[in-house]
């Protein structure tokens, strides 16, 4: 139960480190390349996506190929659910800030 929740954390605050970093780095500088900002986003989206790839399917697949797939599936559905309790986390910050 504690692996699950520590994976969830984890992708929650890679979130908010990268929303700080680029906040921090559009007050810093502020340019009106257009062909760089593309670039920057989606090969951030690539790296986001790999490094939640890792966060939520690493361990499943793990435990999936050892044949103990009742204990995949659940650390999976775990995973996700504490990543959407921090989704609501934020939702609900979005409305009392």
């Amino acid at each position: 139960m504690k692996k699950p929740f520590l994976y969830a954390i984890a992708a929650a605050l890679y979130i908010v480190v990268i929303v700080l970093v680029i906040n921090i780095v559009t007050l810093i500088l502020v340019h009106d390349d257009p062909i760089i900002i593309p670039m920057i986003m989606l090969s951030l989206f690539v790296l986001s996506a790999s490094i939640m790839g890792f966060l939520f399917l690493s361990e499943p697949i793990h435990l999936y190929m050892e044949n103990q797939k009742q204990e995949a599936f659940s650390f999976f559905i775990k995973t996700v659910g504490f990543f959407a309790c921090f989704v609501i986390l934020f939702l609900i910050s979005l409305f009392l800030i």
